[in-house]
């Protein structure tokens, strides 16, 4: 058993506690946390890999002979402690729940010398790997590494080691973990951008953040007051230079960069539609040249050693690979596969393609290879992780090596594997921060990869336009519910949990268990039950009814099929839903707005529905509201009349009606100004509330239209940070 740590100091990851003070830092900034779940992190921290008792900590906190609520109290405590370090109870990095015994802080901890701020190491480095399938580890904690924060610019992080049979120290926001040590050069970690703008990848989306390297710059999307912008980054750091892309590409999405590192494949990643024309632009920006009449939604060129010129290019439309050249010459079926493939690349001599096949039913990424000449895929990695999800390898310069991401063990790292294998991996990262989108440098064995770290926060529209902190309990709230009669309220989180609470916070319950990520939820009009869209790990979008406290949980639909959106009748006794569109998963099949009859559960489609999603039933019943699956039409349908109009907007998204009924809220997304506006029904009035990208006194990156409060107005999820660029050389 693990004695008590008894230093006054002490870190794990980016974090350190002084047990003295009752102070939390992350990586030199002070975390808020207040007193009683400070000290709930304490009992754990000082028994690190140790069960700590329920018991233990009422006897420490309150004392044998205090009477409270005890359960809540404990609960409320851990789940504020998750939030201050970022944890999720569902995949843990630090604290692990333990049903009806305790808690244990499953991190690495060690103590903290007093000169560590600017001190170094006492021992020497080492490197520590960790297979796919490393033996069992006994929990032993060494000494904590000592990291030098204090050069903002160009940070090089070494992981330190001291001795001991298990080690996993701090890299730059990064550690390298593993049962077996071997002496030789550890791999440096470099961070090259700081103002955290890079766009990231999004799980729930067929969004896969790219980056591509001409060796002097790195091409990346970056964020910019809820638009993405293509952004050369020098390798050695400093600020990003916008590159200049036709109008054409409003919002590009990178493919890959030429094998001359002159020209870029871009797509239109604004458009929720899944197939888009592929452009060719030079690095340096400017016009650009359209690939054919192609559409597709991922493409790389071809290598020079495939024989088929400078000028070839390899995409992806549906389910099948095709090659056209730039010449001119229509394009030939290259290859049929299991699914939609993304982040195809080659080695760098040629012989072997990999790529990422994407589920859009299970939403699982799974790695799949083809030798060149053959036509048939093999999936490679099968059952590393599951559900599957390993995405966006690449190869190292020399072929010798391929790098991946997983979320394998909870938290999104990178992997390698060694030469020709196709199975046993050495994992490279290990948290906190999540780690994607690797590519690598034109020479040498230095990868380049994103370290995402999300910050956001909600914020009210003020009736003068402004954008103001929401402060309390719902400040991490994604999307927001009120009741009919306002004295409830749901929410979901940045973890995709759902709580509710009385309006003024008291009550607070998590409604949705672990297993559930959560997208949205819509209050019955009793506000007796809660409709929610949901899913489980690799399982398909659903509808789920549960009474307002988390009971009797339900599924609406036995089916396997995506379904999202649901909205209630005024009566209560119906739920509208439809399915999604291609950015949350293309699907073959008819998506339609339909209606399930609680009582019956008889399902009926709703009239020339085709092609819509996104419902939203008006509080007096007499309307429906849906977006087409491009999102640049939002109709209305009249139950009365029993026809469908289009309301007076270009594009919408997250539609949200008035308490009264007399007006749909809606998201402009997709226009470049990202106004809110308010449509007045059935005058078809268009007034603009707001224009999320002219707040010059807004910090946002971008915004989601999450909910409406009490008093009608709208809230935002305003994100502030996302991630940055950093390296690796790998030995």
């Amino acid at each position: 058993m693990t004695s008590p740590v008894a230093n006054t100091r002490l870190a794990f990851g980016l974090f350190e506690v002084n047990l003295q003070s009752g102070e939390l830092w992350k990586a030199g900034f002070r975390v808020k946390l207040q007193s009683q779940p400070f000290k709930v992190l304490a009992a754990l921290v000082e028994r690190p890999g140790q069960v700590v008792s329920r018991e233990e900590l009422q006897a420490r906190l309150w004392g044998k002979d205090t009477v409270v609520d005890f359960d809540h109290s404990l609960g409320t405590a851990i789940n504020k402690i998750r939030e201050a370090l970022g944890d999720s109870a569902e995949n843990p990095r630090f604290i692990e729940t333990l049903a009806r015994r305790g808690y244990r802080f499953i991190a690495p901890v060690g103590p903290i010398a007093s000169d560590s701020i600017s001190g170094t190491a006492a021992t020497a480095p080492h490197t520590i790997r960790e297979e796919e399938t490393p033996a069992p580890i006994e929990p032993h904690f060494p000494a904590a590494a000592t990291v030098n924060l204090s050069t903002p610019k160009q940070r090089t992080i070494w992981p330190w080691v001291a001795t001991g049979s298990v080690v996993l120290l701090a890299a730059g926001g990064g550690f390298f973990a593993g049962s077996r040590l071997t002496r030789t050069v550890p791999p440096e970690i470099h961070q090259i951008t700081h103002n955290g703008h890079l766009s990231p990848s999004v799980d729930s989306m067929e969004n896969l953040a790219a980056v591509a390297t001409d060796g002097v710059h790195l091409y990346a999307a970056t964020l910019d007051n809820g638009q993405s912008v293509l952004t050369a980054i020098p390798v050695s750091g400093g600020e990003g230079i916008p590159v200049n892309v036709p109008s054409e590409v409003a919002s590009p999405a990178l493919g890959d960069i030429s094998p001359d590192g002159a020209r870029l494949l871009l797509r239109d990643h604004l458009s929720p539609e899944s197939e888009q024309p592929l452009w060719v632009t030079p690095t340096t920006g400017g016009s650009a040249l359209r690939v054919g009449n192609v559409m597709a939604h991922d493409a790389t060129w071809m290598p020079e050693s495939a024989g088929e010129g400078a000028d070839a290019i390899l995409y992806a439309n549906g389910n099948d690979l095709y090659l056209v050249h730039l010449s001119g010459q229509p394009p030939v079926h290259f290859a049929s596969l299991t699914g939609r493939a993304f982040w195809l690349r080659w080695q760098p001599n040629g012989k072997m393609l990999r790529f990422t096949i994407m589920d859009p039913v299970r939403h699982t990424l799974a790695i799949w290879q083809m030798p060149r000449g053959s036509h048939t895929p093999l999936r490679i990695l099968d059952g590393f992780n599951e559900p599957a999800s390993e995405c966006c390898g690449v190869w190292t310069s020399d072929g010798k090596s391929y790098v991946f991401q997983s979320s394998k063990g909870g938290n999104n790292d990178l992997w390698q594997l060694k030469r020709d294998a196709i199975s046993g991996a050495t994992r490279l990262t290990n948290g906190p921060l999540a780690f994607e989108s690797p590519v690598a440098a034109r020479t040498g064995q230095r990868i380049y990869f994103l370290g995402t770290d999300s910050r956001s926060e909600l914020r009210e529209v003020t009736p003068q336009g402004e954008l103001t902190p929401v402060k309390g309990f719902l400040a991490a709230a994604v999307r927001v519910d009120y009741s009919r009669d306002g004295q409830w309220v749901a929410w979901t989180d940045t973890e995709g949990k759902l709580w509710r609470a009385r309006a003024d916070g008291n009550e607070r319950v998590q409604v949705s268990p672990d297993t559930l990520y959560t997208f949205l939820a819509r209050w019955s009009p009793d506000a007796s039950h809660l409709a929610i869209m949901a899913r489980e790990p690799g399982q398909a979008w659903q509808i789920y009814v549960t009474r307002s406290d988390g009971s009797d949980l339900k599924p609406l639909l036995a089916e396997s099929r995506n379904a999202g959106d649901p909205s209630w009748s005024p009566d209560g006794q119906s739920i509208a839903f439809g399915r999604i569109n291609d950015f949350m998963g293309k699907e073959t099949a008819a998506r339609t707005i339909e209606i399930v009859h609680l009582a019956t559960g008889q399902v009926e489609q709703l009239p020339r529905s085709e092609g819509l999603f996104s419902p939203r039933w008006s509080p007096n019943g007499r309307y429906l509201a849906a977006l087409s699956l491009d999102q640049r039409r939002v109709m209305l349908y009249d139950f009365t009349t029993k026809a469908w109009t289009q309301l007076p907007v270009d594009s919408g998204a997250d539609p949200i009606w008035s308490k009264d009924g007399s007006a749909l809220f809606v998201h402009a997304s997709l226009d470049p100004a990202q106004p809110i506006v308010r449509i007045t029904v059935p005058e078809n009035k268009v007034d603009i509330i707001v224009k999320l990208a002219d707040l010059s006194q807004s910090d946002a990156l971008d915004y989601v239209f999450g909910g409406l409060t009490r008093d009608g107005h709208p809230l935002v999820r305003a994100r502030s940070f996302t991630g940055n660029l950093y390296s690796m050389d790998l030995h």
